[in-house]
């Protein structure tokens, strides 16, 4: 998969034209970062995916299925083939659940005990719907300066009006597992 990503940055970078300066410039992702990323000589983390992918104007998961559609999936994703990508920081588990394209999304995501994961808004500024649905454990999510706390079988639908940085947050001493349904515009 990391090299499936690293040609896919690469491709959505040079698509639009941009130099890697170009691409930092619009992330805040280092130049050197960016390179290495893209000779697939580091796995990027979770936090530099989302910066990655706001650059683009795509979400996470759509960076990763395009990604993962360059390895020549179709319209059914079984079990066998979907994709698990692991946060090299944080050990942030992440299975996209739908076929690349699909819309909306569904992804399923394991955060480890005392896990946490941040996302700059411009993330999640050209999605239509996102909502994140708490099958075990417990789950805190920030969002400006307001968190909510979930429990298992919550369900959170956001407030995509103004887009804020969130950060997802693993308080309890065990993993915790959720779906993430996300819909672009």
């Amino acid at each position: 998969m990391q090299l499936l990503l690293a040609g896919r940055i690469r491709r959505e970078r040079e698509a639009r034209g941009w130099a890697i300066a170009e691409l930092a410039s619009a992330s805040g992702v280092s130049r050197a970062m960016i390179s290495k990323v893209e000779r697939g000589e580091a796995s990027p983390t979770a936090t530099l995916l989302g910066r990655l992918s706001g650059a683009f104007g795509l979400t996470v998961s759509a960076l990763l299925a395009r990604a993962e559609s360059d390895g020549g999936a179709g319209r059914v994703m079984r079990a066998a083939e979907q994709e698990v990508w692991t946060d090299p920081e944080t050990g942030y588990r992440r299975r996209q659940l739908t076929p690349p394209g699909a819309d909306p999304e569904l992804v399923h995501v394991e955060m480890p005990a005392g896990g946490r994961v941040g996302y700059p808004a411009a993330s999640y500024a050209f999605m239509r719907g996102h909502s994140v649905w708490l099958i075990s454990g417990g789950l805190v999510i920030r969002e400006g300066d307001g968190e909510t706390v979930l429990s298992a079988g919550d369900c959170l639908s956001f407030d995509l009006a103004t887009p804020q940085d969130r950060e997802y947050v693993n308080p309890t001493s065990a993993p915790c597992r959720y779906v993430v349904t996300l819909a672009r515009r």
